[in-house]
This record gives C-alpha cells, sequence and structure tokens, in this order.
C-alpha cells in the first residue's frame, strides 16, 4: 500500500529496462495498439519487502476487479498477473536476458493520452529529469498501482506506471553508451604557437 491506495506500492531501488519515458512507444509488432510510456523494472529477489507489498497490491486489485463490473463477481480460476521470474522462460519459451537473473521482471506503462508519468531524480523530486538522463540500465524507485481487465474476453490484472525516481547511474543495456564531449576530443582546439621571424627573432 502506499499512499493509503490499497493497490498502490512503492518499489525500492530496482534496475530498469525497455525504457520509453521520453516519449510513448508503439510495439512495431502490435502497430494498431495505442502509444504507451513504459519500462520494465528489475526487482531484486532479495528484496522481500518490495515483493510483498506487490503482491499485497496485486491481491487489492483482484478483490476490486471481483466486486465491480470488471469481473462481475466472479473470479477467473486463473489469473495472469504481471510478475514474471527473471530465472525462468518468457511466455514465448525463451530466455529472460542475462541482466534479469536472481530478479522479478515487471512491465509497467501509461497510456500516452493519461499523460508522461511523473520522472525525477532523488537530488530532486520536485524537477523534471531530462529525458537525456533516462535509460535503460539506470537505477530507480518507481509508484506503480495494479488493475482488474477484462478485454475481449481475456481476465487478468495489469500494471500502470504512476512514477519514475532515479537513484543512481547504472551500466546501459542494449549497448548503448551515453555520448560526452569525449566524443570529439581530439578536434578540440591546441592554443597556437607564435612564429618566430628568423631574422629578427622577434614573434610574427
Amino acid at each position: 500500500m502506499y499512499m493509503n491506495q490499497a493497490n498502490k506500492s512503492l518499489t525500492g531501488e530496482v534496475r530498469l529496462s525497455y525504457v520509453h519515458l521520453a516519449a510513448p512507444y508503439v510495439n512495431p509488432q502490435q502497430p494498431n495498439t495505442e502509444p504507451k510510456y513504459g519500462v520494465t523494472l528489475l526487482i531484486p529477489k532479495t528484496d522481500k519487502v518490495t515483493k510483498q507489498d506487490i503482491d499485497n497490491a496485486i491481491s487489492a486489485a483482484i478483490n476490486a476487479a471481483v466486486n465491480s463490473k470488471t469481473w462481475n463477481g466472479v473470479r477467473p480460476p486463473i489469473i495472469p498477473t504481471p510478475v514474471h521470474d527473471g530465472d525462468g522462460v518468457k511466455q514465448d519459451g525463451t530466455a529472460y536476458g542475462p541482466e534479469c537473473k536472481g530478479m522479478w521482471v515487471l512491465t509497467a506503462s501509461r497510456r500516452a493520452q493519461d499523460g508522461r508519468p511523473w520522472v525525477c531524480d532523488i537530488s530532486n523530486p520536485n524537477v523534471e529529469l531530462a529525458p537525456a538522463d533516462s535509460y535503460s540500465g539506470m537505477y530507480a524507485r518507481c509508484t506503480i498501482h495494479f488493475f482488474g481487465y477484462n478485454s475481449a474476453g481475456k481476465k487478468g490484472i495489469g500494471c500502470s506506471l504512476d512514477g519514475v525516481m532515479k537513484t543512481r547511474d547504472g551500466e546501459s543495456l542494449g549497448g548503448a553508451v551515453k555520448p560526452t564531449a569525449s566524443e570529439f576530443a581530439q578536434f578540440a582546439q591546441q592554443p597556437q604557437q607564435p612564429q618566430i621571424n628568423p631574422l629578427t627573432g622577434e614573434p610574427m
């Protein structure tokens, strides 16, 4: 529970992957879906407090869905949730990447029409983080909430991204490296030496 909302959670420090915080993203394999902001949270399995808080928030979301028009009083026998085991395999049978080992993997998103989630740095939560400073591989704490859905006969629990507070930098995932001024260090102007007149010995 966070901010007195049973279905809401504030995570401990997690690592972020598949970061789309600067602009909404549309999966090219699903071009007809609505654009969304989103991240994938890699939650250390050692952080049992965060995992328990998430489990409690999911339970609250399930109860809310059962007791509303979402599921009309009927609890589905199997309820898919967005929390997955990084030591296991994905739904398509392929293994998760090495960065997911020892982690719970949770994808949270936010519809573009609902506005960009609040993204800030731990040094100043009142100021938005520059888009260039959010990337896959950084560490953060996130506020998320869970909800029940019933779409085309499929029922389950989804996760909405409310806010991201960057806590520290981390090694970039996906091989991307943040550019710095060192990219063009070889072109830095060197101080020019004055030319000397060979006859007078004075600067020309």
